[in-house]
């Protein structure tokens, strides 16, 4: 007689993509800066607005403000200055995730590196094991 097995549990689903956030991929120019029509159109960021920027080495933050350092110009992007581009271990060419969130006037930047470390934490030599 045939031997019944159990079903295998399936696994467990990622958590859906939130609704609140809308991404993009850039590529940061000669002049620091990173565009994506999309992203800035879902924020209703406008020519003339001003932005204040920080930055960590795993992302740089831009926010609406009315005393921001920078301010957007007619095309669609925002221009990271070189200082900021450096502490954040950017370069020309540099490929970037954008994450917008409407809801709190917010753009992340998250270079590549950001993104690969968290699909990949603990890659060899990288102060971890492999998975």
């Amino acid at each position: 007689m045939a031997r019944v097995l159990p079903l295998a549990v399936p696994p467990e689903l990622p958590a859906a993509v939130p609704v609140d956030v809308i991404y993009g991929m850039g590529r940061i120019d000669a002049s620091g800066r990173i565009a994506d029509r999309g992203v800035t159109r879902a924020l209703g960021w406008q020519t003339g607005d001003r932005l204040t920027l920080t930055g960590t080495p795993r992302e740089i933050v831009a926010r609406r403000d009315p005393a921001g350092m920078l301010a957007l110009g007619r095309k669609p992007y925002v221009a990271i200055p070189a200082a900021l581009r450096a502490r954040c271990g950017l370069s020309t060419g540099d490929r970037v995730l954008l994450a917008a969130m409407p809801g709190d006037d917010v753009l992340t930047v998250y270079p590549l590196s950001t993104v690969h470390h968290a699909i990949r934490p603990g890659l060899p030599g990288e102060g971890g094991e492999p998975r």
